[in-house]
Formats: C-alpha cells, sequence, structure tokens
C-alpha cells in the first residue's frame, strides 16, 4: 500500500467519523502531494458537504476536479449529478445523468429514474417562488419523460399501457 493510500484510508476514515473539517484538511494535504488524485478531490468535496463554510461552488468544483480525473468513474459523475440538482442546477445535473448513461449504458434506466426522482422531489422547492400551474406542469413533465426512458418506453405505448 502506497503512502497515498495509507493517507487516503486516513482521510476516509476521518470522513466516516463525521470529523469533517479533520477530513477536509487531510484530504486537501494529499491534494497537495499528489494533485492528480481523484479519491481526494472526491473526498474532500464530500468532507465539505458537512461544513457551512465551504461555498457550493468550492464543493462543486471539487466533485467536478475528480470526475475530471477520473472520467469513466459513474459514481462521481452521478453525485455531481445528485449535488447540481441539491443546489437546483438542474440543466447540468440533467447533462451529467444523461453523461452516465453515456458511460454505463447497463444501467441507464437507474440513473434516468435517479433524474427524474431528484428532479420531481427538489424541482418544486428551488422553484418555489415561480410554482405555479404550469411551471408544476413542467416539472411532472421533464420527470415523466425521464421515468419513462427508465422503462425504455414511450408516451404513446404509456397511454395504452394504462389505458388497458
Amino acid at each position: 500500500m502506497t503512502d497515498t493510500e495509507q493517507e487516503l484510508g486516513k482521510a476516509e476514515m476521518l470522513l466516516a467519523q463525521e470529523e469533517f473539517d479533520k477530513a477536509r484538511k487531510k484530504f486537501n494535504d494529499i491534494i497537495k502531494s499528489d494533485p492528480s488524485s481523484a479519491r481526494a478531490h472526491f473526498g474532500k468535496a464530500e468532507a465539505s458537504m458537512g461544513l457551512q463554510k465551504v461555498s457550493a461552488e468550492e464543493i462543486m468544483e471539487l466533485y467536478k476536479k475528480a470526475w475530471e480525473l477520473e472520467p469513466d468513474n459513474v459514481f462521481y459523475l452521478t453525485t455531481l449529478g445528485s449535488f447540481c440538482a441539491d443546489i437546483g442546477r438542474f440543466n447540468e445535473a440533467e447533462q451529467y445523468y444523461n453523461k452516465a448513461t453515456e458511460i454505463d449504458e447497463e444501467n441507464a434506466s437507474l440513473y434516468f429514474s435517479e433524474f427524474a426522482i431528484a428532479y420531481f422531489t427538489k424541482a418544486p422547492i428551488i422553484m418555489e417562488k415561480f410554482l405555479d400551474d404550469n411551471t408544476t406542469k413542467m416539472i411532472r413533465k421533464k420527470s415523466l419523460t425521464y421515468l419513462l426512458k427508465a422503462l425504455d418506453m414511450g408516451p404513446e405505448e404509456a397511454k395504452k399501457l394504462l389505458e388497458s
């Protein structure tokens, strides 16, 4: 086991113990010594989530960096998508989830449904000030579109199925 791997293990243990500030500092030290460690960038983002002093932009950049360093890591990508949905950046979330389906086609239905549920549950909260009938309809339509994608089903097929 390399020194970096040992340090990552220690940092991840601190994170698991919810020692967010200590974990963030440990991940930061690892990044300084090995800027190409995707795990360290991801871990620092995760630790930062537990600290109110860290901006959403900084957390997002850390998640992005982890994914840039390991572009085939679907977990990093969907976590980034989920974070974007959490902060109301739905277009970006949609892009990241769609990218995940390209990388891991076998599990595309999972990523489509995950986005659909995130959008359906979080968009009304984020868009509360603008939540009228049209906005509600738009949210439901996009969510339903992605649920149908998850089921590999078109609107007409779904309608027939529901009417039978």
